[in-house]
């Protein structure tokens, strides 16, 4: 039986763009060549030309514009972390008066969504009772309503703790795990006319870093993601309202981070935008030689202007001016919103 082939676009941002070449997802990067990868063959590098019909048009499409942000360009998407114990900045905005003034300097800084999570996903972490993660993270949602219309998406694998979210203000469910956990969390994001973004994990977080095994890390988390996409459209929920994200960290080591990096415009193919979430993570923390959290800005920054370049559209991080400011150098090098800033 032939084994399927996966046409994995090779970007560039180049300014010198050649006669023929296709614009990667409607944004910023374009193709000339495809990397057809095989899981029985060594890949092979064809011309865009060798696409069919529906690859190209996966490839090739602008990704629709969903809660609030325009895929055309990159967006940065801050995390708010309203739990006591995130590996990362545990504690600091667990308090309603704390979170606000957070999103407050969020909003002020120009981040384009804000991503609010009540159960911490760090490798170890405890499951939180629906009704505790409801408290967490509704109130908020609510109090950033009133002061606010940025964009927020609700970080959360239940379906109670989405729906009260959802009532509260938030325009987007991220669910890390995909409907696998909760699979009503599809139902209740489609009641809602909701996007979703779907992400890859493998193994729940008090042991997806125990031994994460793959046959092919970049291929199984495809397929893995094709199938959920499948599911959500089942659901009622439009391909062009999912993002996609392939769980960096969420039962992977170091060579398997990688390895998803490195090509990660396969993803592309899915026809959905991307969502990458590397902040602070313990990768970057290994090879940057930087054990505490905080000190892994740099490190995050790097991998994530690398992802640019590959046309990923939304990139979840910690530290958001920092973030903003990257994007804004990186969009202006590649002569991309040079007319948003004064010369």
């Amino acid at each position: 039986m032939t084994q399927p082939f996966y046409d994995r676009p090779i970007p560039s941002c180049d300014p010198a763009r050649p006669e023929g070449a296709l614009t990667l997802a409607g944004g910023w990067c374009w193709f000339t060549h495809v990397e057809r990868l095989r899981r029985d063959a060594p890949p092979e590098i064809l011309p865009v030309s060798a696409l069919s019909d529906e690859a190209r048009t996966r490839l090739n499409s602008a990704r629709a514009p969903m809660a609030g942000l325009d895929l055309i360009a990159p967006s940065v998407m801050s995390i708010l972390n309203v739990t006591p114990d995130s590996f990362s900045d545990g504690g600091k905005f667990d308090r309603p008066e704390a979170a606000l003034a957070e999103v407050q300097d969020m909003i002020a800084s120009g981040v384009d969504i804000i991503d609010i999570g009540g159960e911490s996903t760090r490798p170890g972490a405890d499951y939180i009772a629906i009704g505790e993660e409801i408290t967490r993270t509704a109130p908020v949602i609510a109090a950033i309503r009133e002061i606010s219309a940025v964009p927020i998406s609700i970080d959360t694998r239940k379906a109670p703790v989405a729906e009260a979210a959802l009532k509260a203000g938030a325009s987007l469910v991220n669910d890390v795990y995909a409907f696998t956990h909760d699979p009503d969390l599809a139902r209740v994001s489609a009641e809602a006319g909701a996007p979703v973004c779907l992400m890859h994990a493998q193994g729940d977080p008090e042991v997806m870093q125990d031994d994460p095994q793959y046959d092919n890390v970049l291929l199984d988390v495809y397929d893995f993601l094709e199938d959920r996409i499948k599911v959500a459209e089942a659901a009622g929920i439009s391909r062009a309202q999912i993002l996609v994200d392939p769980g960096i960290g969420f039962g992977k080591t170091v060579e398997h981070n990688l390895a998803l990096l490195e090509r990660i415009s396969l993803f592309h193919a899915l026809g959905c935008g991307i969502l990458l979430g590397v902040s602070r993570k313990g990768f970057i923390g290994k090879i940057g030689k930087a054990p505490v959290a905080q000190d892994r800005a740099p490190g995050t920054l790097a991998v994530t202007v690398s992802a640019l370049g590959q046309g990923v559209q939304i990139h979840r991080v910690h530290d958001f001016k920092e973030a903003k400011q990257a994007l804004a150098l990186w969009q202006a090098v590649i002569s991309v919103g040079r007319d948003s800033y004064d010369a």
